[in-house]
């Protein structure tokens, strides 16, 4: 589950950097319901999506050339400079230097040593997402690489995440629930899954990050999906003690995961 309470290590804000902001703000609206503030972004803008007035992501247009449009995951840190520098130590990159938005605190944008791409936040005025785990907004976040060996030793160094690895059905593997620092299995916030290069078209067999977002309905949802112009990579499939979920991705190709979780 996703709280919060942002202690270390946690995923606290999500965003997502679009070609086109306009379109991926009327596309998030209709799968979700988000509102994006301000309802228009100047050409180097940034909105935040609400739901219910409550937070649930941000919206920045796409400037890197050559870079693909993607969700961002970033991760509460008390020390965004020294995580930085850490990462650098670990053999990672910075890929935007640290920098403080308005006052709201503090963050970078980094590159794991298997190259998947994630952010850290020091909280200032601004701690993190207002709404989570509850329909339409951030319920789960995911790493897919070709190394899970080696993210669960980077990660687990660099944030002091407790792992925890959990035998998939068949020859498939195991899948890694990540929880923050010195809290149990029930605080699970995600899973690393290790999978091979060529199941990794996206970003061309690199590593990356998404998030999954919990929804009242998966196969309604995946209807909005394919009606405003995204698609769908997987499913909808029902996961025992899981629930019901799909793979999706946006008009501009920006992965996803909705999830109707399983009750009971």
């Amino acid at each position: 589950m996703i709280t919060t309470d942002y202690v270390p290590g946690s995923p606290c804000w999500i965003d997502l950097g679009a070609p086109d902001v306009a379109a991926a703000a009327r596309f998030y609206g209709s799968v979700f319901g988000w509102q994006l503030d301000p309802p228009e972004l100047e050409a180097d803008g940034y909105g935040v999506f609400r739901l219910d007035g409550k937070s649930v992501g941000g919206l920045g247009r796409l400037t890197q050339e050559g870079a693909r449009s993607a969700w961002m995951i970033y991760f509460q840190t008390p020390d965004a400079e020294a995580t930085a520098t850490a990462v650098e130590r670990s053999g990672g990159s910075i890929r935007v230097a640290l920098f403080e938005p308005d006052g709201e605190g503090r963050m970078a944008q980094l590159t794991d040593p298997q190259g998947g791409q994630f952010a850290v936040w020091q909280p200032g005025t601004m701690r993190g997402l207002e709404a989570v785990d509850v329909p339409g907004s951030l319920c789960w976040i995911e790493l897919y690489t070709t190394d899970a060996a080696a993210a669960k030793e980077f990660y687990g160094s660099l944030f002091g995440w407790q792992t925890q690895d959990t035998p998939l059905p068949g020859e498939g593997g195991a899948y890694t629930l990540i929880a923050p620092a010195n809290l149990g299995p029930e605080r699970a916030q995600g899973g690393i899954m290790g999978l091979p290069a060529d199941h990794l078209a996206l970003t061309g067999g690199r590593p990356y990050w998404h998030p999954v977002f919990a929804v009242a309905d998966c196969d309604a949802t995946v209807a909005k999906v394919t009606e405003g112009g995204g698609s769908v990579q997987m499913g909808p499939v029902d996961m025992p003690d899981v629930g019901r979920l799909a793979v999706c991705l946006d008009p501009s190709s920006a992965d996803f995961v909705v999830l109707a979780p399983a009750t009971g």
